[in-house]
Parts: structure tokens; sequence; C-alpha cells
């Protein structure tokens, strides 16, 4: 409460009463806040706050931030753990490939104390992205490097090439090829009865029976719908610094080159030490297109809690729909705040995962990792 003004409190208590509201018509829970005196959201510091896949990441992020380590250092130590992990699909070592079958690479980083920023884009045969986003922001008075360019700069700084196409990337996109066209040389589609035959061929020796139906269940799912594979990670300390990093392989099977919203500032991440930070998951193109991480922190500038801000963020991206949900359904979208209190929030396009699962986020306040759902803008799931 300190600092607040008698304005700001009324301001900020309609906000919220208004958000809840609309929250209400439009199917979605209310805004997930701390609350203190007189409905005003009360945080905790330090504070983490990440996609679904960091939760079992953020213990390494807390303890640095428990021994009195810098922001951005916790939040590396969070998503290396996840790029370096083979069986995460959907970042660094393991990353599902582009059309050509290559693991193309984005990153950014923003350190709030010092009000920095460095990425990377289209980087290839380095598995820890974020990394030399960093090194882009400390070396460099660039902020973005791309490519050839962004690897030779890697190598510069001695990280060491590597085949990033793990065994179960490289067979999902294989089959992913085979179902792509009756026209080419590539085949069968998915809708041919020797497509599971042909497809469990390419399965690797060895597998058990259950671990072969659970690939076949897999990769049929990343044909059909492609993820897009990113974690964002958010981090305040004590003393009310933020830092933040989105890395990610990008949209599975996309064009070579294609780079999404998560090395793009302001965009797929955005921190801002006066005020908070936010990133995005999900189909990076919509989020570019409304600027949505900065939309984030510009809206908790003006007074609304970090759930009302995201949800603000995916008014943006449905009006740019004329809210046609059938359109709206080819894609989902979240968005990932936390502001300089310590107060956290997260926001969903849908409310549910295509298998019904509420759309999460993963927190820890320092006592324990855990997931809390985020607010929907819609009810229901993409299709």
């Amino acid at each position: 409460m300190k600092g607040w003004t008698r304005r700001q409190f009324f301001l900020t208590s309609l906000a919220s009463g208004l958000a809840a509201a609309a929250g209400r018509v439009l199917g979605a829970p209310e805004a997930q806040a701390f609350q203190g005196t007189g409905g005003v959201p009360q945080g905790k510091r330090p504070l983490m706050v990440a996609s679904a896949n960091g939760l079992r990441a953020l213990d390494r992020g807390m303890a640095i931030l428990q021994q009195g380590g810098d922001t951005l250092d916790a939040v590396l130590a969070t998503v290396n753990l996840v790029e370096d992990d083979p069986n995460d699909t959907s970042v660094g070592y393991g990353g599902l490939p582009n059309e050509d079958g290559v693991v193309e690479l984005d990153a950014s980083v923003m350190h709030g104390p010092t009000r920095r920023a460095g990425a990377v884009a289209s980087l290839r045969e380095i598995k820890n992205p974020s990394r030399v986003a960093r090194l882009v922001m400390e070396r460099t008075d660039h902020v973005l490097l791309v490519g050839p360019g962004a690897l030779r700069f890697a190598e510069a700084h001695g990280f060491e090439r590597q085949n990033l196409l793990t065994e179960r990337a490289r067979t999902a996109w294989l089959a992913w090829k085979e179902s792509m066209s009756d026209r080419d040389s590539w085949g069968p589609g998915l809708d041919s009865p020797e497509w599971r035959e042909r497809t469990a061929r390419l399965l690797p020796a060895g597998l058990s029976e259950p671990e072969r139906e659970e690939w076949l269940a897999w990769i049929r799912e990343v044909i059909l719908h492609p993820p897009t594979g990113t974690i964002n990670c958010l981090a305040v300390d004590s003393r009310g610094n933020l830092s933040g990093t989105t890395t990610t392989s990008g949209l599975a099977w996309k064009i070579a080159g294609r780079v999404g919203d998560s090395p793009l500032i302001g965009a797929g991440l955005y921190v801002d030490n006066d005020v908070g930070a936010a990133g995005s998951t999900g189909r990076g193109e919509e989020c570019i297109k409304v600027n949505g991480a900065h939309t984030v922190v510009e809206m908790m500038r003006q007074g609304k809690t970090p759930t009302e801000a995201c949800l603000e963020a995916l008014h943006r991206v449905a009006r740019n729909y004329g809210n046609d949900r059938t359109r709206l359904r080819r894609f989902h979208l979240l968005f990932y705040a936390l502001n300089k209190d310590g107060v956290h929030g997260g926001a969903s396009l849908w409310g549910a995962t295509r298998g019904g699962r509420p759309r999460q986020y993963a927190i820890h306040d320092g006592t324990a990792a855990r997931l809390v759902d985020c607010a929907a803008l819609l009810e229901g799931a993409e299709a």
C-alpha cells in the first residue's frame, strides 16, 4: 500500500471490478491475486513465474534468489535446465525442427536493474540460445543477432556446435513429411491405412509396446497440431529487481528462417524495472501484431493487475479477428506477468487445452513450485 494515492486506489479497485465482470461474461475465471485490505493485490518477494513447462526447474532459480543472486541468473538457470533436456521438444536440444528437419532456436533476455536486453534468432547447432542472448547483451552494443552471424558469435565465445535433432524429434519430422501430400514422393498420409504401420517402422528399436504406443500417439498429435514450443520465465527479487527470458525452438515444421515473438523485445518478452515483466507463449505471430509483452507491462503501469493486463493484450488479439471464435480457434496464446511488488498473473486466449485440462502457469513463491490456473478470455479450447 505504500505510495498509493486515494485516486490510484479507487481506479485500481474499479478496474478490478470491471475486469472480473468482463471475465464472467466471457466465461473466464476472475483474475488471480493475493488479496490485501481493500481488494488491492498483495504480492510476495522473491517470486518466479514461468510457463507450465518450467515447473520442475523453478527450484533451481529460486535457490539463486534466496541466496541473494541476480534475477537474470535465476531465470537463465531455470530455462537452461529445460533447454538441456532432450525429452522436452519445445526448446533447445530436442526441439522440433523446421520443415527441412533443422532445429532453429530463438531467445531473448532482459535485465531490469541495468535496463539492457539481448536476443538471438534462427540459431542452429547451439542448444542454449538464452545464454547466447545474454552474451549479446553483455558483450556487444547490439540487441539482436540472427542466423549464421549468431552462430559465429556463439562459437567465438566458446560454445560448441552439436546436432540438436534427437531421435524422437527426427522420427516425428519424418512422419510429418510423409503425411503432407499425395502429390509428392513422401507418403503415405495420415488418412492412409498404411500410415500407422509405416510410421511404426520409423521408431527406434528396443521400445516397449507402451512406449511405441506413446510415440505414435504423440507423433500424430504434433503432425495434426504443430506445437509452438516455448518457455518464458520471469523473476523479482526481495528488493524488487526484475529480469526475464523467453526461449524456444519455434513453431514445429516452420519455414526455415521463420522468427516468432520469443526473440523480439516487446513481443515475447518485456521488462521494466519500475513496473514489472511479461512474456508470452503460443502463436508468436499474433503476439507480435499487438506487441504483447510491452502491452502487458504498459497496462500494469496504468494500474491494472498482472492478470488484468494479460487479458487486455488478449482482447487486442481477439479484436484483430473481429472476435470471430471460428478463426480464433485456430491458435492459442498465453501471457504471463509479474509486477514489481511480486504480484503475478497469467491469462490464455482459450481456457482449456485440447484435452480439456485448464490452462496453467507455474510460480515459485519461495516455499514450493506449483501450477496455478490462467484466467481465460474465451471458454473452451482451440481446435
